[in-house]
């Protein structure tokens, strides 16, 4: 049902979403709503995949986070993972008697998985945060030498 015909629009949703999820019981067996709305975050982070000749590159859009609140990691097997938390400032705004009146920007864990190609090289990695853009460039593998014909003498039997 479209709760916006009883003229609820989305901001007000969300304020209700949030009211619900402080008096959600901790010791709960099902997921809370800030867990599902977290994981639909993270499965949302933008990310372009581009394949140059010698190395991949992966472009993750991370507006507003320093480098210190990203990491970039390579688990086994060939699996690049980015990964992080943007929280919000409370203690700060707490001190200066900030008063939030909307909150829309999105705070939390996310994360972001990719499979590397086997000719990836995951021990020449580099990672770049600028603009609120991480670019994550994975240097390819030299391509295998071919195998040299191996002569084989033929002798004259008897």
């Amino acid at each position: 049902m479209d709760l916006r015909i009883m003229g609820l629009d989305s901001s007000m949703l969300s304020a209700l979403h949030d009211m619900i999820d402080m008096y959600e019981e901790p010791k709960t067996q099902h997921p809370s709503r800030a867990y599902v709305r977290d994981h639909k975050a993270m499965n949302a982070t933008q990310a372009d995949v581009k394949e140059y000749p010698n190395s991949y590159v992966f472009v993750v859009d991370m507006p507003g986070l320093k480098p210190d609140q990203i990491k970039v990691q390579i688990e086994e097997p060939n699996t690049l993972v980015v990964f992080g938390e943007r929280k919000q400032e409370k203690e700060k705004d707490e001190k200066e008697g900030v008063k939030f009146l909307r909150m829309e920007r999105r705070l939390g864990k996310f994360l972001k998985t990719f499979m590397l190609p086997e000719n990836a090289n995951p021990e020449a990695i580099s990672a770049v945060n600028q603009d609120g853009v991480l670019t994550v460039t994975v240097e390819k593998k030299p391509p295998p030498e071919p195998k040299k014909a191996k002569s084989i003498e033929v002798k004259v039997g008897g």
